[in-house]
């Protein structure tokens, strides 16, 4: 990636100047040009949003518009930073963007149970460690939204069922028909897992997962949001990793923002989430935390997932475990995005949104 060459330069380029002239280096004016010229870089490098639209495996004929759709809600998210906004206000519009579009597993497109539908959402604002949550909320078009009303209004961290409705309600938050929520395609991988020869797994395919959002705001501040239906035909009440901090989302400026995407009872097993920033916190980049969580997770509970990472820097990732996980990034007016594993597809930000064919893997 461009922000690690950066960094990498950086970093040897300090080296180098620093055992030419080690007097020299350590004096005032040496130490103040070289903080100047990293603090330059790295505001060259904000601000960032990642996206991700949930990990799994996806269909062909459905994996265009997964990938159309986080394009879309970066380009949204990117908007709010380059006008000023908090890296908040960012995660919280690209996470709306995603739950009103059907094709994903979040808001307006969720997975059905037995009483319909259930969502979890989760905010962190990664200046103050403020985090809000919802779970098993019902009838709200944006739960991620009605998430960081949590955290702006209240002391509470997480409110859950009729609790979270009520709160709605004395926010002015309005309800919608929960038949507005529910697809076609949703009755019919409920039908179908519903059948005595039916295979779980399988039937967990062709609906991309949890939903979420990672960003750094020109002032280097850091925010994630998660949002989703959670797991086809749950039990009613069933809560997952989404709605809990440090699985569902962390984000902290002293380290980064994670929000992840998965299995929900092998993510909070590991807490996924703040396991990537500890192993940032020891030193690894945003790509290395990353993967080496996944692999544990992997290893220690069997469990396949995917995240989207920044540090406070801007040096972000997109990695997963899974067959495949549409994402998509956008800094230094460039549009990043992929499917499938070693994907990077760039194009200016303002271009138009052309469609790009997905990888002949898996078609």
């Amino acid at each position: 990636m461009f922000c690690r060459l950066v960094e990498d330069f950086t970093v040897s380029w300090r080296f180098r100047q620093l055992s030419h002239n080690t007097t020299q280096c350590t004096s005032t004016s040496a130490q103040l040009s070289l903080s100047a010229l990293h603090w330059c870089i790295a505001a060259s490098m904000l601000p960032v949003v990642v996206v991700h639209g949930g990990a799994g495996h996806i269909p062909n004929k459905r994996a265009e518009f997964s990938c159309a759709g986080v394009r879309a809600a970066t380009r949204g998210g990117y908007a709010v930073l380059r006008g000023g906004g908090s890296a908040m206000d960012a995660v919280v519009e690209a996470v709306t963007l995603l739950e009103n579009n059907p094709i994903y597993n979040a808001g307006c497109g969720s997975v059905l149970n037995e009483q319909g539908v259930e969502m979890d959402a989760i905010v962190m604002d990664g200046r103050t460690l403020a985090s809000g949550a919802v779970s098993a909320v019902k009838g709200i078009a944006n739960p991620v939204q009605l998430a960081r009303l949590v955290m702006d209004k209240t002391s509470h961290l997480c409110l859950t069922a009729d609790g979270a409705s009520q709160f709605a309600r004395a926010m002015g938050v309005q309800e919608v028909p929960e038949e507005s929520l529910i697809t076609d395609y949703a009755r019919m991988r409920w039908r179908k897992n519903l059948d005595p020869d039916s295979n779980p797994v399988e039937c967990q395919m062709g609906k991309m997962g949890t939903v979420g959002a990672v960003a750094v705001d020109l002032e280097g501040n850091v925010a994630c949001a998660t949002s989703t239906g959670g797991m086809l035909n749950k039990m009613e009440g069933r809560v997952g990793d989404t709605a809990c901090i440090g699985c569902g989302g962390y984000a902290d400026n002293r380290a980064g923002a994670v929000s992840p995407t998965g299995h929900g009872e092998a993510i909070m097993k590991v807490t996924l989430s703040r396991l990537i920033l500890f192993y940032m916190e020891q030193g690894r980049s945003a790509q290395d935390a990353a993967d080496e969580a996944l692999v544990y997770m992997r290893e220690r509970v069997q469990g396949l997932g995917g995240v989207v990472v920044v540090d406070p820097h801007g040096v972000w990732a997109a990695r997963f475990s899974s067959r495949q996980m549409a994402w998509a990034a956008a800094q230094n007016e460039q549009l990043h995005y992929g499917l499938y594993a070693g994907e990077d597809f760039t194009q200016p930000i303002q271009d138009p949104d052309v469609p790009h064919t997905p990888s002949q893997e898996g078609r």
